[in-house]
């Protein structure tokens, strides 16, 4: 499953993934890994979630960025549920270039049977179609 979480910038929707990602634990059977471009926000995580700071790996694209996704499942067999936020931040590609990363995560979820919920910063009413069915 993939989740979009998808707004322009200040409109909460950090805090939103922050509170998912914790709430996620209460019925959570395997894993909870949040993903960011920096660790300004990883004390308001659970300390039982493991946090990445992407920037660390220095990620320059959307096949980078598909193969440290597998990395992390290749790791961890119970991961349920993978937060990312910051994703143009992570990426650096424009989002309308990205529906073929889409395509690969889409079927990273079912195959992995992980929980990919992603937050994008952009205007709605711009969103690329191929993104509209994620949006939530």
């Amino acid at each position: 499953m993939i989740r979009v979480i998808f707004g322009e910038t200040g409109a909460g929707k950090t805090k939103q993934i922050i509170d998912m990602a914790n709430e996620s634990l209460n019925t959570a059977k395997g894993s909870v890994v949040f993903i960011d471009n920096d660790n300004q926000y990883m004390f308001e995580l659970n300390h039982n979630i493991r946090f990445v700071d992407a920037s660390e790996f220095h990620i320059d694209g959307p096949k980078m960025f598909y193969g440290f996704l597998n990395g992390i499942a290749a790791q961890d067999f119970d991961l349920e549920y993978l937060f990312i936020d910051g994703f143009h931040k992570i990426v650096h590609h424009p989002l309308e270039t990205l529906e073929g990363l889409f395509t690969e995560l889409a079927g990273f979820a079912a195959r992995t049977d992980v929980n990919l919920i992603i937050s994008i910063s952009g205007d709605s009413a711009s969103a690329p179609e191929f993104l509209k069915p994620y949006i939530s």
